[in-house]
Order: structure tokens, then sequence, then C-alpha cells
């Protein structure tokens, strides 16, 4: 009897064959579409700053003032955006991010005349005749790589000091936020100057593909993982990096300690922002006899700070994003819970009460 084979159906491996040929098609046009959108940038930033444009004084006062500017006249947008992305507080918002920024662009402002001046050194023998200083020239165009936790403060606090120093900027803008990014997305190029500082933003730009490139300073906020990535990539072109990652910070409370003012301090700083900060404590660690007590003292200021019920509080805040949220969520299997631990993945909370 003879057998016929059905050419319609594919066997497993031809599938594969064609799966992985599929795949790669999308990566490599994915890679493309960020190589060239990477280019074009680049290009435009290292004409800009060849040009010498953002090295006077005027100009780097007059875009300076733009962003404090900007911070001013939007404060209400910025407060919507980041409710939105993080359900952070009005007070929280204006604080920590609207705050923070101004003041860093303020007294850089107050000060950029004297950081331009010349510095005078110490002569020897050799050079005693001639007049010797030292003269501070701006890197060329910077990649600020901006990070989600607090996305207004760590996009452009880091472009504050750029601007200051003279380079031309280009901000990748974090998609975990997606409202606040949207938002300096639109913003910035009304206020600052449009071939100076470029923007790279979209799911489809992928960071180590535009590391690829060349940049005269690299400057990352993240994790430690990434910030290898990161360095790696960097060093291929000798290109400097300025690294700001996430480290540990534990606490420890024996009894020495006044039990009620280190509890108020622990909670503050581990649950503002939802405890997405760098400052926030990572863990606990506490003398035997105290233990119960500290544990009685943080429930108290949980409740004095976000009531009974912290889901409904108007103060407390949600994590980032879905993979954030679930990451979190699976430290509560990795021990005893003494306090809280409801979740909602809807909302992103990760509850306390």
């Amino acid at each position: 009897m003879k057998r016929t084979m059905d050419n319609s159906s594919p066997s497993p491996s031809r599938w594969f064959r064609v799966l992985r040929r599929t795949v790669s098609g999308e990566r490599s046009a994915r890679k493309s579409s960020t190589s060239s959108v990477c280019e074009d940038i680049l290009k435009k930033s290292q004409e800009a700053f060849s040009s010498g444009k953002t090295k006077p004084y005027s100009f780097r006062l007059e875009q300076l003032q733009a962003m404090v500017t900007m911070l001013e006249r939007h404060e209400s947008e910025f407060v919507g955006a980041l409710e939105k992305d993080l359900h952070k507080p009005k007070f929280e918002t204006i604080l920590s991010e609207i705050t923070t920024v101004k003041n860093e662009a303020i007294y850089a402002m107050n000060n950029l005349e004297q950081w331009m001046m010349p510095e005078p050194v110490q002569k020897s023998m050799s050079s005693f005749l001639d007049s010797c200083f030292v003269k501070k020239e701006p890197m060329g165009v910077v990649l600020i790589i901006g990070g989600w936790s607090s996305p207004i403060q760590l996009c452009l606090i880091p472009m504050v000091g750029a601007v200051a120093a003279g380079n031309s900027v280009v901000l990748k803008l974090p998609q975990t936020c997606s409202h606040t990014a949207g938002l300096l997305q639109t913003l910035l190029p009304l206020h600052l100057d449009n071939n100076c500082y470029q923007l790279l933003s979209g799911q489809h730009i992928e960071l180590l593909e535009i590391l690829e490139h060349k940049f005269d300073h690299v400057f990352y906020i993240g994790d430690s993982m990434t910030g290898r990535q990161v360095m790696q990539a960097a060093a291929k072109h000798m290109t400097p990096v300025s690294l700001v990652l996430g480290g540990k910070n534990p606490c420890y409370v024996d009894k020495t300690c006044d039990l009620a003012v280190a509890a108020r301090r622990i909670a503050w700083a581990r649950f503002v922002n939802a405890g997405q900060n760098s400052l926030a404590p990572d863990y606990v660690l506490c003398t035997v006899d105290v233990q119960d007590s500290l544990i009685h003292e943080l429930e108290i200021c949980i409740h004095e700070f976000y009531g009974k019920n912290p889901q409904d509080s108007l103060h407390y805040g949600r994590m980032a994003s879905l993979d954030q949220y679930r990451r979190v969520k699976d430290f509560l299997s990795c021990g005893q819970v003494v306090l809280g631990g409801q979740t909602d993945e809807s909302e992103r909370y990760i509850g306390k009460d």
C-alpha cells in the first residue's frame, strides 16, 4: 500500500525554520529602524554642537531658565501624569520631582558664570613666564538614559548638568512611565532648542542598539545588570560613563534606639513612592528583644500615614509596571508576612494594611 505525504502541513522542523526566519527578520527590521533613528538624531546633535551654539554663557542660561519656566507653567500637568503612572500624590510630586529639578537648575544658573571662568594653576620653573590656567570645555554629545522611578527628576537633573556644561543632549525617555514620558516629549521641544536637545522614545527603541553609536559621554540611572551592559557597550568606543546604580540600604535597630522615631523614619523612607526610590531601606536588622515592639511601631506609623486601608489612600503609590508589581509580589512568599501582604494586580497595588 502506497503512502502519500501531505505537503500542506509542514513538519515541525520546517515550522521552526520558518519561525526562525520570521523572528530574525522582525529583529533585523526593528534594529534597522532603531539604528536609522539614532543615526539621524546623533547627526543633528553633532552638527548642533560643532556649530558652537551650545557654548556661549547666554545660551546656556537661556536654556536653563526655559527648563524652570516649563516646570512652573505645566506643574499641574506633571502632577496629573505622575498620578496616572505611579499614583504619586501632588505634594510628593512637587517636592521630590518638580522643586528638586527647579532648585538644581537655579543653582546652576547662579553659579554658571563662575564655573565657566578659567582656573589659575600653580606654575613650575618651566612655565614660570607662562600664563597657566585650566579652561573647562564641554564634552560634546551626551546620552542621558533616564530612570523611571522618579522620571522628571531622573531625566532632567542630569540634563541640567549637561546643558550647564555646554553639551548637546540626547535624552532617552523611560517608557515605563508612559504618561510622564509623553508629556516630556511634548513639552521639552516647545521650551528648549530642538537642534541641540533631542529625544528618544518608543517601545521599539532598544538601549543596546543606541549604545552601538558613539557618544561623547553616557549617563545611566538604573539597575546594576543593565549598568554593566551600558559600561561594556560604551567601552567599545572609549566613551566615559556616569552610572547611578541601585544598591543596598539596610537599617539596624537595637534597644539603644528610640523605636517610635526609628519606625517613623523607616516607614517614610520605605513607602514613599511605594518604595521605588534609591533611598528606600531594603531590609531591617534588629535585635530579638526589640523585634515585636518595632513591628508594632511600624504598624502605628503605616496607619497614621495611609489609614487603615492604604489602598484607598491618596498618598500611597503603585508599582510602575506589571513586571515590577510581580517582582515585588514574589517577595511575599520568601518569608512570614506579619503586616499587610494584600495585592491587587489590576491596580499594581502591594498592600501594607
